[in-house]
């Protein structure tokens, strides 16, 4: 994988000398935590019961959106006008419901190491994700111990524009005292992707669901590895392809 080039491309294109990395800016479901199949299962299936053709494949390619965003994205596109407040509220609470069934949602594999080698690194780590679950905080905590600070975890409780919208990428970088340059985003969803190239931000995707790759390099991934476990393997060189 060509780091140098993607490195220097994103120079480019953003008018940086240099990346002086300060921080990574972590997605959570389908980066942290293999929770993707169970929001794909329990979104298809109430989209689908509510009249909506809403496939798996769409939970993944509306993924970082928020709830309200994602029904209000379907409702616009299948039948040209949004869904009203009350549709919104039923729909997320079917949802949140059926995903509350499945087990205890697991650790994507090798993303713990991933976080250990990022603080090792003399990084900080942080969350920037488009949930908003009140167990979010408690989930991350007892995944991750003591590798997070709850002050550099963004929800869609703290944003009234989720992803694809730069908004919060931009809060993550306010909260930590950064610039654009000064931290990078691992991100496994395309509208993520683009979240993060819209706030300026170096990109890199690890494919963890069943979208082909190059939807997340047109959504503008600067770089695209095939899990978490890959990039977590290859953290060493492409730290010091950053520095």
């Amino acid at each position: 994988m060509n780091y140098s080039k993607a490195i220097n491309d994103y120079k480019q294109l953003q008018g940086h000398s240099a990346l002086q990395l300060r921080a990574v800016l972590f997605d959570m479901d389908g980066v942290l935590f293999n929770s993707m199949p169970y929001h794909a299962d329990a979104w298809s299936k109430v989209m689908t019961d509510a009249g909506f053709n809403f496939s798996r494949e769409d939970v993944y390619m509306n993924e970082g959106r928020t709830g309200a965003d994602t029904i209000n994205t379907a409702s616009l596109a299948q039948f040209g006008k949004p869904a009203t407040q009350e549709l919104i509220d039923e729909l997320c609470k079917a949802k949140c419901a059926i995903f509350d069934t499945y087990p205890p949602t697991p650790r994507m594999p090798f993303a713990l190491e991933l976080v250990q080698k990022v603080k090792a690194s003399g990084l900080t780590p942080m969350i920037v994700t488009g949930s908003g679950t009140p167990t979010l905080l408690d989930r991350v905590q007892s995944n991750f111990p003591g590798l997070f600070d709850e002050n550099h975890i963004i929800s869609s409780f703290n944003v009234k524009r989720g992803k694809p919208y730069p908004d919060p990428y931009l809060l993550a970088l306010e909260r930590g005292g950064l610039k654009p340059n000064e931290a990078i985003v691992v991100e496994n969803a395309p509208l993520g992707v683009t979240a993060g190239v819209a706030a300026g931000l170096f990109t890199v995707a690890a494919n963890t669901g069943p979208l082909k790759d190059e939807v997340l390099f047109n959504a503008g991934a600067s770089l695209v590895f095939p899990s978490i476990q890959a990039l977590c393997d290859g953290w060493e060189e492409l730290f010091n392809s950053l520095k």
